[in-house]
């Protein structure tokens, strides 16, 4: 019989079997695994190159589309803004000046850049930046030189004048323009400068630059530009006028001849010339003339002072009349003389022709 077991014999332990161990993985070498990396680049040939570069821009589209939306986004937000901003001060202006007539510097030089207008002649506009022109130097000269309170009750009626006399000037300006251009009439920037050359030298215009600035100043708020502005529409009014009034050329012409064939220069003067103070003495001034004698055009006194006595002058234009001079006597620069005035027609004669053909309107109640 076998023989049993019992709990206190010892228990049999299993052996233990070796680790097995496992093979070390060798290391990748550097040109493996370039290898492998370039096998998961797909290959591109000539067959494949559209294929793969639309798929490259499609990837690339999910950036590009978010970022375009938003550009042309902020351009209409921009553009849009900007004409709100120009549509207010557009209609800021305008309540400005058709509303409030608004005069101050600032509405001045807008005015100098949009040329609204104040008014129409047929088909023409006027600016409205001429109208203030006119009414801004009349306003400094009342305000500086004669104290003028424009808030008051005189005063506004004072302003309501200067309005009034500003847009008949700006019209009247407008209609010289017209007939200027339809009849070839034209003033040069020579022509200004010469004006100007004849007035320094009889002083008339101060004896500096400086001198002038300030006197131009003081009186209208003007600078030298505004000053010749003025003098270019003066000397272009009266070119037109001397263009149209043949009748008055052509009575100065005859005077002229029956001088130079020995007629009496007193006996004609009192026949024919329209200076009604001097025509009764035979055309003689009253008294006499020096180089600088602001009573007379500047014209007609740089001629009167180039003759000697005996010697009469041809036709002298003025700008406002056409004249024959006669120096009696010429002593040490004081000079006597005799004249004969044909005066030109005003230019409402022909601006008031030109205006029935063409009524004005007017876009302000002044």
């Amino acid at each position: 019989m076998k023989k049993k077991l019992t709990k206190t014999s010892p228990k049999l332990k299993k052996p233990k079997l070796p680790a097995i161990r496992r093979p070390l993985k060798r290391a990748k070498q550097p040109e493996e695994k370039v290898k492998r990396a370039l096998s998961d680049v797909p290959r591109i040939t000539s067959d494949t190159v559209e294929e793969h570069r639309e798929e490259v821009l499609s990837s690339a589209r999910k950036y590009i589309y978010p970022l375009t939306s938003s550009k042309h986004h902020v351009v209409r937000n921009s553009v849009l803004i900007l004409l709100a901003v120009i549509i207010v001060f557009f209609l800021a202006c305008g309540f400005s000046l058709y509303k409030i007539q608004a005069t101050n510097g600032f509405i001045y030089g807008v005015t100098k850049v949009v040329p609204f207008p104040v008014a129409r002649t047929g088909g023409h506009w006027v600016s409205y930046e001429s109208y203030l022109f006119e009414l801004r130097r009349n306003m400094h000269y009342y305000h500086t030189q004669q104290h003028a309170n424009f808030s008051t009750p005189g005063g506004k009626n004072q302003l309501k004048r200067l309005k009034e006399q500003a847009i008949a000037s700006a019209i009247q300006s407008a209609y010289v323009n017209q007939l200027a251009k339809e009849h070839g009439v034209t003033v040069s920037n020579q022509d200004v400068n010469d004006e100007i050359t004849l007035l320094r030298q009889q002083n008339r215009l101060g004896n500096s630059n400086r001198v002038l600035q300030d006197v131009l100043n003081e009186y209208w708020g003007w600078n030298e530009g505004d000053f010749k502005r003025e003098l270019h529409q003066q000397l272009l009014q009266q070119a037109v006028v001397a263009k149209l009034d043949n009748g008055t050329g052509q009575r100065a012409q005859a005077a002229l001849s029956q001088l130079e064939q020995g007629a009496d220069f007193g006996k004609l003067a009192s026949q024919v010339s329209d200076d009604a103070a001097t025509k009764g003495a035979g055309g003689q001034y009253a008294a006499p003339i020096t180089a600088n004698d602001r009573s007379l055009p500047p014209a007609l006194t740089a001629q009167i002072s180039k003759l000697k006595a005996g010697q009469t002058s041809g036709i002298i234009n003025t700008g406002y009349a056409l004249e024959i001079v006669k120096v009696t006597d010429n002593t040490n620069g004081t000079i006597h003389a005799a004249h004969i005035q044909f005066r030109f027609k005003p230019i409402t004669v022909y601006t008031k022709k030109l205006q029935q053909q063409e009524p004005v309107r007017e876009y302000i109640k002044v």
